[in-house]
């Protein structure tokens, strides 16, 4: 199953050709106007005028699946993934965790959007709802023995509820694995 979803994923992409693709500060950004609309009704990036900036999660991701190559500055060599991965790092610490839960979720077949504040690192839309309906999920990605405080997640939650949404806990363990927990209140009467 998974090797069939790997595939639709770039049997689209014109003879196999990887997008090019340059960092900026606003994210990875592509100006392939022909391959833009592939990626975009699959869920990847936002569109910016004539230009799709994708989050450095979907570009981790796309980059493992060979459909982009990332370029910096006027380098003639593409980014290989560790050093995609290291330029990222100096902008979120916790970026190969929230990359392993974006991987999972994408793997799983779900539409994985950034998040909106509040700590929500994703929005994820249920299987083929993406262009139907809002997302379903809000996902905050934690990493085992990261502390939070309690009243941090209480205030997510009623955020969350707020937009009759479900929050969904993503806990990376020490070996890259990942437990969810769906997250409601609790009313004792």
């Amino acid at each position: 199953m998974r090797k069939k979803q790997d595939q639709s994923i770039g049997s689209k992409n014109k003879d196999n050709e990887k997008i090019r693709t340059q960092l900026s500060e606003k994210g990875i950004i592509t100006k392939h106007h022909e391959k833009i609309e592939n990626l975009t009704s699959k869920g990847y990036g936002t569109l910016e005028g004539k230009r799709l900036v994708l989050n450095i999660f979907e570009a981790l991701f796309l980059h493992t699946k060979n459909m982009i190559e990332v370029f910096k500055g006027r380098s003639r060599k593409p980014l290989d993934f560790q050093e995609l991965l290291h330029w990222s790092d100096d902008k979120d610490e916790n970026v190969w965790a929230k990359y392993l839960v974006y991987r999972d979720l994408r793997s799983r077949g779900y539409v994985v959007r950034d998040g909106f504040g509040l700590g929500i690192d994703f929005r994820v839309y249920d299987r083929g709802e993406y262009n139907n309906s809002t997302a379903t999920y809000l996902i905050l990605s934690l990493q085992e023995g990261q502390p939070i405080l309690v009243h941090k997640i209480a205030k997510i939650l009623r955020h969350v509820q707020s937009l009759k949404k479900k929050l969904v806990l993503a806990v990376v363990n020490r070996r890259g694995e990942i437990v969810y927990y769906t997250l409601s209140k609790l009313i004792m009467k």
